[in-house]
């Protein structure tokens, strides 16, 4: 079965820093698309950053210059390097990953979710 684990999630003080990881695990196909997703209480989830499968990105506005994603392709992993981090930084952190477990079976996947704190 694939699973999207997201990890690394914590709490930090202003200005620190924490990567975040995407596993998905199980065997599939192809991973195509990535992203991180972020949630305030009583709100939708917002992007953070999108990688598609050539490997563009789209960052938010609001974390340009202090987020930065990766990809491992080896080990169908992804993460989110975060720096400088703001109060207003805190939420949970979801990843969503297009996975085809076979070939032509495309699916959009969500992992559970990890929270980031950021309080002095």
């Amino acid at each position: 079965q694939v699973q999207v684990v997201e990890s690394g999630g914590g709490l930090v003080q202003p200005g620190e820093s924490l990567r975040l990881s995407c596993a998905v695990s199980g065997s599939i196909f192809s991973l195509n698309y990535m992203g991180w997703y972020r949630q305030y209480p009583a709100k939708q989830r917002e992007l953070v950053v999108f990688s598609n499968s050539g490997g563009s990105l789209i960052y938010a506005d609001s974390v340009k210059g202090r987020f930065t994603f990766s990809r491992d392709k080896a080990k169908n992993t992804g993460y989110l390097q975060m720096d400088n981090l703001k109060p207003d930084d805190t939420a949970v952190y979801f990843c969503n990953a297009g996975i085809e477990v076979v070939r032509g079976s495309a699916s959009d996947n969500w992992g559970q979710g990890t929270q980031v704190t950021v309080s002095s």
